[in-house]
């Protein structure tokens, strides 16, 4: 993988076919533009992040995290690691994650590694245990730059939830994104079911 020409190229596509006239997705592409490191998770003001909206087969159901540190549930994630493309990246961390079982590709990717949404967030800093007001492992607060893929598997087979990131992993309706990824919610209810 050529991180900064695919990572280039899956903002610009996403940008001329899925975006809405409001996501600019500015300080995604100033970074960009500047040439900063954004496959380093040290990288500030932000970074790269991708994550996984795993859906039941008839689009009922989404896969969620119960997350350790945020204390939220959540779409399974993490910090971009080495991958042939982004969606190979989401795929990993929603099955380190949860455990899911035969996970696949959404067809709505047409096979391909456009991102269904790019969501850029704030992430408060991380203070040490014993040691409030200072941030750990000197991140400040941030920014993640998430590439959000579609997948879809089967919500009867078993779970297993990574005790160190997840307190939990468990299907939920869809409607729980309402006040996770309201974004990926309307976008959601546009596609037809497989």
């Amino acid at each position: 993988m050529d991180f900064r020409n695919d990572l280039s190229r899956a903002v610009e596509r996403y940008r001329a076919e899925v975006a809405s006239p409001r996501e600019h997705l500015a300080l995604l592409r100033w970074q960009m533009a500047e040439g900063h490191a954004l496959d380093r998770r040290d990288t500030f003001p932000g970074h790269l992040t991708t994550s996984a909206f795993v859906l039941s087969p008839d689009h009922a159901q989404v896969l969620l995290i119960d997350h350790v540190v945020i204390g939220r549930w959540l779409q399974p994630g993490g910090h971009w690691e080495e991958a042939e493309q982004f969606h190979l990246s989401a795929a990993r961390e929603a099955v380190e994650e949860t455990g899911v079982q035969g996970l696949s590709l959404h067809p709505w990717h047409r096979g391909g590694d456009l991102p269904f949404t790019i969501d850029s967030h704030d992430v408060p800093g991380k203070p040490p245990r014993g040691e409030p007001g200072k941030p750990s492992r000197g991140e400040p607060a941030h920014i993640h730059h998430d590439l959000q893929y579609l997948f879809l598997a089967d919500p009867a087979l078993p779970l297993v939830a990574q005790v160190e990131e997840v307190h939990a992993a468990a299907w939920k309706p869809i409607g729980a994104l309402a006040e996770i990824a309201p974004r990926a919610l309307e976008r959601l209810s546009d596609l037809p079911r497989p």
